[in-house]
């Protein structure tokens, strides 16, 4: 089947997936940073201050992810799905309404579980459950709502700062929120895999096994691998929320830089497409290791770079990380430890991966209030890449021999 068709054939459960990922944007760190400067003058914070408030509440977010992730083994995802975007709307709103720092940690710990958390996780477990031979074309498609959303989203609302208040765009996102429930309902009106039949079409993991949650923490690939998973939520997360600092240190304008960012989107759709081609003809297990690469060179071009020519370069890079990454990892669990028990899995990485990204800004906001440059960091955070590629490379060469060799069968709906 080739992909025009695919995505012809399966529209409405790939559209659906799409704008889940698309509208997750507003809980993201890409998104939230960009009124970092206004925000921090509002309330009188320092990079550290405004670093810890993020990390607390994406760290309660992570937490409750734990559980909450876990609802996509019990609910369809249009029962789910506006619940969640109601959830998010509210927590746009509150944005455009706070009225202190405290408050604040309140607002983030809702941005980031509806928005980074359950918006991105339901589309992403829905993908991995829905399909099976072509569960990496599909993980793409969906994935690619978060790139468009990194695209678009960051040089839109940038450019109308200059005509509106940080707090009135905050409405403007909760609006786009809630407008997409009727979309998703009409769209998801017959679910391609229903849940009451998705265990018998559920995919084996490792030893022909359904894996659970608990049987997965325990097992060292999970432990060999999640160094790896966890370095581009942390140390992306940090690029992204120290983009104001960065740009200052470098002498550039921001709107300058975001427009870099539709750069990113052509690197990370030609990755994204090429990635989900990849993972369904050789597996997600061989292709984890190298992800890593592309972050690593990109980071040390900008340490290295004083021209927003370098920095376009190193942005077309890192967008071939981000493009293979959503569907490289959402594959590799399915792929290892089976899809019956999927969304508690996935719960589990969410919140390990959420944690990894309250991390991010704090670390980085701590040592730039130290006098380390984001220069010196992004060095730092490219050595950790590398070091976490060859870890998952002897782990998941290990792995190779424990996966079922049964013929893959997909699924129409019904």
């Amino acid at each position: 089947m080739s992909y025009v068709h695919f995505i012809i054939q399966n529209a409405r459960w790939l559209l659906a997936g799409f704008l889940l990922c698309l509208t997750s944007s507003y809980g993201q760190t890409f998104f939230i940073s960009i009124f970092a400067g206004e925000i921090r003058a509002e309330f009188g914070l320092n990079h550290t201050a405004w670093g810890w408030i993020y990390a607390i509440g994406t760290m309660a977010s992570a937490a409750t992810m734990v559980c909450a992730g876990t609802l996509t083994d019990r609910f369809r995802v249009r029962q789910l799905a506006p619940v969640v975007l109601i959830g998010l709307t509210l927590a746009c709103l509150s944005m455009s309404f706070v009225p202190s720092a405290m408050v604040l940690v309140g607002v983030i710990f809702l941005l980031r579980l509806f928005g980074q958390g359950m918006s991105g996780h339901i589309a992403m477990v829905a993908m991995a459950r829905w399909f099976h031979a072509t569960r990496g074309r599909a993980l793409s498609v969906a994935s690619l709502g978060f790139v468009v959303g990194n695209a678009i989203y960051p040089v839109i609302f940038v450019a109308l700062m200059a005509y509106f208040g940080w707090r009135e765009l905050w409405i403007l996102a909760a609006g786009l929120a809630i407008f997409l429930i009727p979309v998703i309902m009409w769209l998801l009106r017959t679910e391609r895999t229903p849940q009451s039949i998705s265990k018998s079409y559920a995919s084996l993991g490792m030893g022909g096994l359904h894996w659970t949650r608990t049987q997965m923490l325990k097992h060292w690939l999970f432990w060999m691998a999640i160094p790896l998973i966890v370095g581009p939520a942390a140390w992306i997360t940090a690029f992204f929320f120290q983009q104001v600092p960065l740009v200052e240190a470098k002498g550039w304008d921001l709107l300058d830089f975001v427009a870099l960012f539709p750069i990113l989107t052509l690197g990370s759709v030609t990755f994204n497409v090429a990635a989900g081609a990849a993972v369904d003809k050789w597996g997600a297990g061989r292709l984890l290791p190298f992800m890593i690469v592309p972050f690593a060179i990109s980071f040390v071009i900008v340490a290295a770079s004083n021209t927003l020519l370098m920095a376009g370069v190193a942005m077309a890079i890192l967008g071939m990380g981000m493009g293979s990454q959503g569907t490289i990892v959402g594959a590799f669990w399915a792929e290892h430890y089976g899809t019956q028990f999927i969304g508690s899995i996935k719960a589990a990485v969410m919140a390990i991966t959420v944690l990894g990204s309250a991390i991010g800004p704090a670390v980085s906001g701590s040592m730039l209030d130290a006098g380390i440059t984001f220069d010196t960091q992004l060095i730092a955070y490219a050595v950790y890449f590398l070091a976490t590629g060859v870890l998952a490379y002897f782990g998941t060469k290990r792995a190779r021999a424990l996966l079922p060799t049964a013929a893959k069968i997909d699924v129409i709906s019904t």
